[in-house]
């Protein structure tokens, strides 16, 4: 009966290993990974935020429009550094999904992949997403740092980083909900 039971643990570990080395099936398992660990994002600490440099940045959207970040100064922003390629990308979109139909209209969210739009507007269309994606036409002000994917930040009126997030999250968390409402209240200038 021992060997039995050892035997089923030694052809459990060969099918998740086979799982892993196979690249149709590797995507989905590190997808779903991602969503099982995914936790909601930390507020930092009010002296420990940092503000971003300036507001020159320009982006273009999907499709085909410009737009300046100066046009967003004084405003909450949730800004997203992703690929269609990425797992943990991917594993935190439905949460994003789900918090841009709540607050769409209230904060600036931009989803920042460097691919080409072509790419990024078939990956949204197939998965019903209307997350609002661009592509950078320029370096990235300062903190704000995509080198990771995906990197996540929500800025305040004042531009200062309430939330930095390397990795996938859960961004239609009860947490993230009442930071952005806070910040939504808040009158610049006042804490």
């Amino acid at each position: 009966m021992k060997l039995f039971k050892n035997q089923w643990l030694n052809i459990v570990i060969v099918v998740i290993i086979l799982a892993m080395i196979i690249p149709g099936t590797r995507k989905p398992i590190q997808i779903f990974v991602n969503e099982l660990i995914a936790f909601s994002p930390s507020v930092t600490s009010e002296e420990d935020r940092t503000a971003i440099a300036h507001y020159n940045w320009t982006l273009e959207k999907n499709n085909k429009d410009r737009m300046d970040f100066s046009d967003l100064e004084g405003k909450v922003v949730l800004v997203n550094f992703w690929a269609t390629w990425c797992p943990p990308c991917i594993a935190e979109m439905p949460s994003f999904q789900l918090l841009y139909e709540d607050y769409g209209d209230k904060i600036d969210f931009l989803f920042v992949s460097s691919e080409d739009h072509e790419t990024v507007r078939g990956f949204l269309y197939r998965k019903n997403y209307t997350l609002p994606a661009f592509r950078p036409l320029s370096e990235a002000p300062a903190p704000l740092n995509g080198n990771t994917l995906p990197t996540t930040f929500l800025i305040d009126k004042t531009g200062n980083i309430v939330i930095r997030k390397v990795g996938a999250a859960d961004w239609n968390s009860d947490n993230v909900r009442k930071t952005i409402d806070e910040l939504l209240d808040e009158k610049i200038g006042m804490k």
